[in-house]
């Protein structure tokens, strides 16, 4: 198990063990109730065991606190897939990566996607999107080297700004459109796509100037999908984020961040220069 998975096993233990004690039950008594060993609640407690959504139901359930439920159940979920390791997840190639990202848009309706830096994966061409992704496959430096097959698999996921009632609520740093990804040529490739996009009526794209006043910090990029999972990226690994109370958190944080964009025309004129300074 992962570090975050692991100090996150310790909170949910820690969460638990405040609601037994603010019930007024020892250990012991909860064991009882629940027909577990005393052990087990120690365990569970103390992040040496993880706790099942069928644990969970049962606590709350004894403690009296089941208005609890929904918000741990969802963090029992999350604590083994908490943390993806970017290594293990490309351990089946590039190809296979890209086509989970295909079932996930399947099931989403409103899309709120956050990068400072580059631009985000949906409204990215070929060649920005193949440089990326080559980019991460050799600082791996091990794995199934498939990138034509991923890039194919990321540009598919490109027909749902096409087709559905599905909305994507995008916000890019203006660094995005001056991160040197692939070289000028690819750089033009990019944003005369950029451009051409922020036209589509399911697509809102905002892009916060470089010297814009911030209501929030910037942050790492997020991706959230409705109201029920964020999804994080760092060099190492990828972070699902489920827990509803924090999932909010992340709603909170896309709407200030959109305070300081600017969008339409504006927008577009930031892109345009990126553009001309490129030329």
């Amino acid at each position: 198990m992962s570090f975050e998975a692991q100090r996150a096993r310790e909170a949910l233990g820690t969460r638990l063990r405040e609601i037994r004690q603010q019930a007024g039950l020892t250990g012991r008594a909860l064991a009882a109730f629940a027909g577990w060993q005393l052990s087990k609640i120690s365990k569970i407690e103390h992040g040496k065991q993880a706790a099942t959504e069928a644990d969970v139901r049962t606590w709350l359930r004894h403690c009296e606190r089941e208005d609890a439920l929904d918000d741990l159940v969802a963090a029992a979920h999350n604590i083994e897939t908490l943390w993806t390791e970017w290594r293990r997840a490309l351990r089946s190639g590039t190809r296979q990566r890209q086509l989970r990202s295909i079932e996930l848009y399947e099931r989403t309706r409103v899309f709120r996607a956050y990068n400072p830096n580059i631009i985000w994966g949906t409204l990215q061409t070929a060649e920005y999107a193949e440089t990326l992704m080559r980019q991460l496959t050799d600082f791996m430096g091990d794995g199934p080297v498939d990138i034509e097959a991923g890039v194919a698999a990321r540009m598919e996921r490109q027909q749902f700004l096409y087709r559905g009632d599905r909305r994507f609520n995008v916000l890019l740093g203006e660094q995005a459109l001056n991160t040197n990804i692939g070289g000028p040529g690819v750089m033009r490739g990019q944003l005369d796509r950029l451009l051409a996009v922020m036209t589509l009526p399911r697509l809102s794209v905002g892009i916060i100037p470089a010297r814009a006043a911030y209501e929030i910090w910037p942050g790492n990029m997020f991706i959230m999908f409705d109201d029920r999972m964020v999804m994080l990226e760092t060099y190492s690994a990828e972070l699902t984020v489920t827990e509803p109370g924090e999932v909010t958190m992340y709603g909170r944080a896309f709407a200030l961040l959109q305070r300081s964009a600017v969008y339409g025309e504006p927008a577009r004129r930031l892109v345009s220069e990126a553009l001309t300074q490129l030329a």
